[in-house]
């Protein structure tokens, strides 16, 4: 199927672009209605047909307990709809962030589909944690395999109160800058949420067709940004605590939004639990010190605690590495071996359920032949 020249500069606007991997599965796809999901409710979905929205439902599948959550359709998923606004198919995207769902079974929660890029967002007060903005890069790099993943920004808020002023943090700078050495191929911005100056500094990854996805933790600024970037007070906003700096939540759901200059941008509700996933690495955090200094070790299975010739103990007496960020490697990487292991359990089962259903499938057949 093809897209008339209005609907194709209808979508346009919506974020298509004719190299995404869903323009080719609509080009060969037979039937149905091109839309992108740009909410998701736990009644349905509402998706948008270029310029038109409508509800559209899940199809029954979705609704069984045991479908897999990264099957069904998330905010920024292209899919097709039949003549019943029916979601029939989700269309291949080029990149999926997502986290462990909170709970002790193991689930995969969407966060956004076909995103180009998450800008981490961080409050420069009580919010500012250098560990949590390492997990959030776990999640974004393992959105996608390398060449389609999405880009990860850092945009600290509040730095009008931060770093300028009566209130400034004489430390908070000092801070910045070693995040940015620890992070030398991700952006760090520092900007005033409510000032549409300092934001024009998140404008070359808001071009159109772009999708941008906001993601930190309540009070941090998102829904600011978002109304700084529209131009318009679209979000609800709250003021934060001034005892630790955490916020309510005033966005409750997942939602894209279309921004004056072309760029879709989806906000979505604070996250105060990140589990990972499984499926991310860890050289792609920022470690890479770490992970160099581990190959000067002596031995080739030093563990890195009492071991002679130890490369990172020696990192952390001459003041090389940090302690702290050493114990965040590490925590980090026994939750990944964890998820990594689980995530291998579950996909086998779920083979074995596959086999299993075939099987029954085919004594059904050779019973009763096929209806």
């Amino acid at each position: 199927m093809q897209l008339s020249p209005d609907q194709h500069e209808a979508f346009l606007a919506i974020g298509w672009r004719d190299d995404l991997p869903a323009a080719a599965a609509f080009a060969d796809a037979v039937e149905g209605r091109l839309g992108r999901v740009i909410e998701q409710h736990r009644a349905g979905y509402r998706a948008a047909i270029g310029d038109d929205v409508l509800k559209a439902a899940a199809p029954a599948e979705w609704l069984q307990p045991r479908f897999d959550p990264v099957d069904r359709a998330a905010v920024g998923d292209w899919v097709l709809l039949d003549n019943h606004d029916v979601i029939s198919r989700v269309l291949p995207r080029h990149s999926l962030l997502k986290r462990g769902a909170a709970g002790e079974h193991y689930r995969q929660q969407l966060i956004a589909a076909n995103i180009d890029t998450v800008f981490v967002v961080s409050g420069l007060d009580g919010d500012f944690n250098p560990r949590r903005l390492q997990r959030y890069l776990l999640l974004v790099f393992g959105s996608a395999d390398e060449g389609d993943r999405a880009q990860p920004v850092i945009v600290l808020t509040k730095a009008d109160k931060a770093l300028e002023g009566e209130q400034a943090d004489p430390d908070m700078a000092a801070r910045v800058e070693e995040l940015r050495e620890s992070l030398p191929d991700v952006p760090v911005l520092c900007v005033n949420a409510k000032s549409p100056d300092t934001v024009a500094a998140l404008a070359p990854w808001l071009s159109k067709g772009q999708s941008v996805v906001l993601v930190g933790s309540s009070g941090a600024g998102k829904s600011t940004l978002t109304n700084t970037l529209l131009g318009i007070e679209k979000q609800a906003t709250q003021s934060v605590r001034e005892a630790d700096s955490r916020g309510r939540h005033t966005t409750t759901s997942r939602s894209l939004i279309r921004l004056p200059d072309g760029a879709c941008l989806i906000d979505t509700p604070g996250m105060r639990e990140l589990k990972l996933t499984g499926e991310e690495r860890l050289e792609d955090a920022g470690f890479e010190d770490i992970e160099q200094l581990a190959t000067q070790c002596r031995f080739r299975d030093c563990v890195h605690q009492r071991e002679p010739g130890c490369a990172i103990q020696k990192a952390i007496k001459d003041g090389e590495l940090q302690a702290e960020r050493w114990a965040n490697y590490q925590k980090l990487q026994g939750e990944l071996s964890d998820a990594a292991q689980t995530l291998k359990v579950r996909q086998e089962q779920k083979r074995d359920e596959r086999v299993q259903t075939r099987a029954l499938n085919k004594r059904l057949t050779d019973k009763y032949g096929r209806r």
